[in-house]
């Protein structure tokens, strides 16, 4: 009497994320890590895998991860391949594997969450509304296998299609999800420009703003709320990098002093590899374009056309993940050189600040390149970035928000009184409002407002002078109408900066 196995019919249905991920019929998932998925999924048929999908971060990519497979129990294999600097950078593959190995325990997140943290040297988080024995079945019903390459992840694949078909070890389990919502306030759409003196001083800046008026908007990925071209100036970013501490940052130094060699270095062409900055400036167009920038530097230090691209035309038909960084500029102005960068897309709360700090290191190379090889005595000016889609994720709203609650009134209590327009003497002379406009560190009086009326001069100065800033701009208002004030009631002397006091 013969026996045959019983033949079990699958189907994978993502319930998180579906949009980046390759669906199959098979009971094995592979987790590309950083490798391209389809540099994987060329070598195999559909009813040989479950699911192909990468796993880029630790701390947003674990998780939802594994509610994926919870909502797909036939999936009793995973191949976990890291082949790539950048896995070993993120450690999003490892932190998977860590919570297979290790398992994870209770905790609260850099925001205070309550979590699921993984038992791992890399943080990862695993959303606390899925229960702890439902993970631990987890762990125990699914087998791994690493892979340090395509083709052994391949070769696995094969190896596992070799064995029978089994049962689903458990019926389809799905968790609650809470999304956090976002309040939008009314704002300009276009053209936003923020300053700040550090990346992380500038970057809560920039969260607060999209937080405060970016525009929700569905997504291939989900949602997002973003706002269009985002100008941000960090103007005195330290050579060594600041860390706040305790560190509110998305990175860690660490992971800085390894992604700064993807920006200032060459690599070679892999497969499943996209692609770095840094082959896309040093090689991808058979020139060395950061080596061609300080050589026409250096022959003409006010040369305007030091521009790098990393955009490739091809890019529209032969790259489904084109750089997001696709031009850069550098200019010296006064003996200061200065790096502009623009961005197409750009992940303002996970990508934005190693983005910043990865350009600050190319400008100092940069500067550096150019005094070691010349006469000149540079300083370095500020690093400038146009976001031209900045966005946060929908699954980042809740820490933007915990960050900006936390840190940008901080922020807004430092004094800071330095304005590039200039500063304002007020005073009352003459029967009438006196205003003598003075400029930046020289002190030389540029120009002069006089009149009865605070709403007149304030007008005046906004047409003369409409990149004032914000909270000058106030103060200079609230000054002009205290001045009004002494002028028309007799009663009061008029000292700027001081409280009204009365006449003898």
């Amino acid at each position: 009497m013969s026996t045959t196995s019983p033949s079990y019919s699958f189907n994978y249905t993502p319930y998180h994320k579906p949009n980046q991920l390759i669906c199959g019929y098979g009971q094995t998932a592979i987790i590309t890590g950083w490798t391209v998925k389809e540099s994987v999924a060329k070598y195999l048929i559909s009813k040989e895998y479950a699911v192909i999908g990468n796993l880029y971060s630790p701390t947003r990519g674990i998780s939802p991860l594994i509610r994926n497979l919870l909502a797909n129990p036939h999936v009793i294999s995973l191949i976990i391949l890291q082949a790539t600097k950048e896995d070993r950078n993120a450690g999003g593959c490892q932190c998977l594997l860590d919570f297979l190995n290790k398992g994870f325990r209770a905790g609260v997140d850099h925001i205070g969450k309550h979590v699921w943290i993984v038992n791992s040297n890399i943080l990862g988080y695993i959303d606390i509304e899925i229960p702890s024995d439902i993970l631990e079945s987890l762990r125990r019903s699914i087998v791994y296998k690493e892979a340090e390459s395509i083709v052994e992840a391949v070769n696995y694949m094969k190896e596992l299609n070799q064995k029978k078909k089994k049962k689903p070890w458990s019926k389809p389990l799905i968790f609650p999800f809470t999304e956090t919502n976002s309040k939008v306030r009314p704002g300009t759409k276009y053209c936003h420009r923020i300053e700040g003196n550090t990346v992380a001083e500038t970057w809560v800046k920039i969260l607060h703003r999209i937080k405060t008026t970016g525009r929700i908007r569905p997504t291939e990925y989900g949602k997002w709320q973003e706002l269009i071209n985002i100008v941000a100036v960090v103007k005195d970013e330290p050579l060594s990098f600041y860390f706040p501490e305790p560190n509110y940052l998305p990175i860690k130094r660490e992971f800085i002093n390894d992604y700064i060699s993807q920006i200032l270095d060459d690599s070679p062409q892999r497969e499943g590899i996209k692609y770095t900055y840094g082959q896309r400036l040093r090689s991808w167009f058979k020139k060395d374009q950061i080596e061609q920038i300080i050589s026409l530097l250096i022959s003409d230090i006010n040369s305007s056309r030091a521009v790098m691209s990393l955009w490739d035309v091809n890019d529209h038909d032969n790259n489904d993940s084109p750089p997001c960084l696709n031009h850069i500029w550098i200019r010296t102005i006064d003996n200061e050189l200065s790096l502009t960068a623009t961005f197409r897309s750009n992940d303002m709360f996970s990508a934005w600040p190693s983005n910043a700090m990865g350009l600050r290191a190319l400008q100092v190379h940069i500067i550096t390149e150019i005094q070691d090889r010349s006469n000149y005595k540079l300083q370095i000016g500020p690093l400038i970035t146009i976001s031209q889609s900045a966005h946060i994720y929908n699954d980042c709203w809740e820490y933007a928000d915990k960050i900006v609650d936390a840190e940008y009134k901080k922020i807004c209590k430092e004094k800071q009184y330095a304005d590039p327009s200039g500063s304002y003497l007020i005073f009352i002379q003459d029967n009438q409002i006196s205003v003598e406009h003075i400029t930046p560190g020289s002190g030389e009086i540029v120009n002069y407002y006089f009149g009865k009326s605070a709403k007149k001069i304030q007008n005046k100065i906004a047409e003369d002078c409409p990149g004032l800033g914000v909270k000058h701009a106030m103060y200079l208002g609230a000054e002009l109408q205290k001045a009004e004030i002494c002028l028309t009631s007799k009663l009061y002397h008029y000292q700027q900066d001081k409280p009204l006091t009365t006449k003898s």
